[in-house]
């Protein structure tokens, strides 16, 4: 799978590269973001890892070991990558703002699932976002929506 994601990244930054990605390119950039998210604070709780899991499932429709394979790959990218623009740029020009807004959104319920929101978890979908080009505006009212959310849980 390594080596998928090396030849995607050759791919789209080749001459006359496609911005085409398949879905489960597609996938792997967003899972490894929301991988990111969970442990960017240093500490990752078993209810930040099971929202993971289950936004990761909700979202692509996965099953249980689908969710798990998708989970070990994701990992293994972020850990493997410097920062987040590897992922980021992936996903900005291959998709639409629409999904560009539930990855932010997706990053701020995974921040707010241990009930507090550290300041490298906001500073983090910040800056995703801005990569992702999703503005600030919608940036700040997801997070507001996800807040309530929380809340009303």
């Amino acid at each position: 799978m390594l080596t998928q994601i090396t030849s995607l990244l050759e791919r789209l930054t080749a001459p006359g590269a496609s911005n085409t990605l398949d879905e489960a390119e597609l996938r792997i950039a967003s899972a490894a973001l929301l991988v990111h998210a969970v442990a960017v604070d240093g500490t990752v709780t078993e209810g930040e890892a099971r929202r993971l899991q289950a936004l990761i499932a909700e979202h692509f429709q996965l099953a249980p070991h689908e969710v798990s394979r998708l989970l070990i790959e994701a990992e293994r990218q972020e850990r493997d990558a410097v920062d987040i623009y590897r992922f980021t740029s992936v996903l900005r020009d291959a998709l639409p703002i629409e999904r560009k807004r539930e990855i932010i959104a997706m990053m701020w319920r995974i921040a707010f699932a241990d009930g507090q929101l550290d300041a490298l978890e906001d500073n983090l979908i910040w800056r995703t976002a801005e990569l992702l080009a999703v503005p600030t505006r919608d940036r700040m009212q997801l997070k507001q929506m996800v807040r309530a959310e929380q809340e009303a849980e």
